[in-house]
């Protein structure tokens, strides 16, 4: 692992009175100018700008008007059951008489409005079908609905491939010809700006002429949650998604869902953060859609019923904890697969395959063997018939839904289906067809990616003063963001004299530090340290990458490091 200094451009932009630390590290994001700071709901791409929404918005008043039956399908991971959530709970608020939802079991029906699914959505006798975060590739899924006579609206976030389903309507700033300036909103922000323009043309039908228009933004922490969850890159817009929502889930005006959950975890609605939203709330919710059915996940999101979603948060809370006992085993088993391959003879890219690894699990055990190799990462599960399916994650610089696409063009035989975004993507491939897709995977990666750009870096925003060390800065620091993906959190980088190291819940290093010259004592904890390295009583100076953040304890705040790298030095 290496830390590198995050480039930082030529003339610093004036950002308002800021503190000369803070324009440093809005300035290696990107931001240009004080108005992009501006985290004000008026400060959102107008929804006018993307392509389809009007004819979204025909689809939708006809069927309120006319009372007709709406069913969403959405998808089984956060950003789908989120979407879902917020398209049920803004179609009722705009006044739609009968809206459910559909979510399909990964287990039974895979991804996306297959005609299968659409099999059971028709014994739900609906009349318009709107998809949520899927639908821009499900060609056979959409002709299906619309040979049984359905209305079809599809709202999306991912890529399309070559043919565009024949829907009545598609919203998707990904899809040819949307001029929609951020391509990155998630499915939940998608369906959100569908009901922003639906509002809109409400309103100027007269719909609100004697009555109060409904506040939408009562599902901006559903926005925030599905946004951060699904790591779509926090450019301007998302952010002001993003810091809306957690607005109001800090002021205690979230759904009792997420109050629930955040209580199952212990932690404190009033001083969450982003992070908190992607590694506290995201992985409990996905667990439902991971081991079982993403219907429970949504059902939390939906009750207005705090007991009810007391009960359910824990049901979740208890999935999350299976779903970390099978993703150690399947880590343990991954890592033995591999411990025999020198590193200088390891693949570019990596393609890992067990009979009983858990369906739900391997993409979480693609992203921590990504993280530990630095290399594109493929883990397949048995599917059943003879097929296999397979959760990529990448890393920067290598896109690997269009990597998969190359090499489906080279091998037309080869893939099944495939989708997915630059850094995580999926696919099914026949068992028999492993060894050859690993063998053109890798061979794909090496025409790419040289030897060197897989070697792990940290890009850190440089080292903090003595003076730094304060409770001050760590507060503005938590709460400067949204951070996320595309705009980090602020990471530091340091040398610092080891006091004191121990291990605390089996794979957490918690170590007291010195700064270099001695002068300040800070506490810190890394996650998920390697056991053969760690504790090292002989090791008395390290260097460090970290993170400046607040430890409370009993009602204190002290200053603490979240360490994410650590060597001797």
């Amino acid at each position: 692992m290496r830390i590198e200094p995050r480039q930082l451009p030529d003339t610093l932009p004036f950002l308002g009175d800021l503190p000369p630390l803070l324009t440093r590290l809005y300035a290696a994001r990107g931001v240009q100018s004080e108005a992009e700071l501006d985290k004000s709901l008026a400060r959102l791409i107008p929804y006018q700008q993307l392509k389809g929404i009007d004819a979204a918005v025909d689809l939708l008043v006809v069927a309120l008007e006319q009372r007709q039956r709406i069913l969403i399908v959405g998808d089984f991971d956060a950003d789908g059951a989120t979407a879902s959530t917020v398209g049920m709970l803004g179609l009722r608020l705009l006044g739609a008489a009968h809206v459910d939802y559909l979510v399909p079991n990964r287990f039974e029906y895979g991804y996306g409005l297959t005609p299968e699914i659409v099999e059971v959505a028709l014994t739900r006798e609906p009349q318009l079908l709107i998809t949520v975060d899927n639908g821009i590739s499900s060609v056979e899924g959409v002709a299906a609905a619309k040979a049984a006579g359905l209305k079809v609206l599809v709202t999306d976030h991912h890529l399309p491939g070559l043919e565009l389903p024949a829907a009545d309507a598609i919203v998707n700033p990904n899809q040819p010809g949307c001029e929609f300036p951020s391509k990155a909103l998630a499915g939940v922000g998608v369906i959100f700006y569908v009901l922003m323009a639906l509002r809109a043309r409400l309103r100027s039908l007269g719909r609100y002429a004697s009555s109060p228009q409904p506040n939408i933004g009562e599902l901006l922490d559903l926005v925030a949650l599905g946004s951060v969850a699904d790591v779509v890159p926090l450019d301007a817009n998302n952010r002001i998604l993003v810091h809306q929502g957690l607005e109001r889930i800090r002021a205690g005006r979230a759904r009792p869902g997420i109050k629930a959950i955040l209580e199952v975890a212990r932690r404190d609605h009033s001083r969450i953060t982003s992070t908190d939203l992607g590694f506290i709330l995201g992985p409990r919710l996905n667990a439902a859609g991971r081991l079982d059915d993403m219907s429970l996940g949504i059902e939390c999101l939906l009750t207005d019923d705090p007991a009810l979603a007391r009960e359910m948060a824990a049901q979740l809370d208890g999935m999350n904890q299976d779903r970390k006992s099978i993703e150690q085993g399947m880590q343990r088993e991954a890592l033995a697969q591999l411990k025999d391959l020198p590193l200088e003879s390891m693949p570019f890219g990596l393609c890992l395959f067990d009979p009983q690894w858990h369906q739900g699990v391997i993409g979480i055990l693609a992203s921590r063997m990504k993280e530990r190799y630095f290399r594109p990462t493929i883990a397949f599960a048995d599917a059943g018939d003879g097929l296999l399916k397979g959760s990529g994650r990448s890393v920067p610089g290598f896109h690997i839904r269009d990597a998969l696409s190359v090499v489906a063009a080279q091998h037309p035989t080869l893939i099944s289906k495939y989708g997915g975004h630059a850094m995580a993507a999926g696919l099914t491939l026949a068992q028999e067809n492993f060894p050859l897709f690993a063998e053109a995977f890798d061979a794909e990666v090496r025409r790419q990616l040289r030897e060197e750009d897989l070697t792990g870096r940290l890009l850190s925003d440089g080292t903090l003063a003595v003076e730094e060390f304060h409770l001050e800065l760590a507060r503005a620091l938590r709460h400067a963001g949204p951070w996320g993906q595309h705009f980090p959190e602020p990471m530091f980088h340091g040398v610092f004299q080891l006091v004191e190291q121990r291990v605390v819940g089996e794979r957490h290093l918690k170590v007291v530090l010195k700064s270099e010259c001695g002068s300040v004592k800070l506490d810190g904890i890394a996650f998920g340290i390697d056991r053969d390295i760690w504790p090292n009583p002989t090791v008395r100076w390290v260097e460090l990458a970290y993170k400046l953040d607040l430890n409370e304890f009993r009602g204190q705040e002290t200053v603490q490091l979240m360490i994410a790298h650590i060597e001797p030095r």
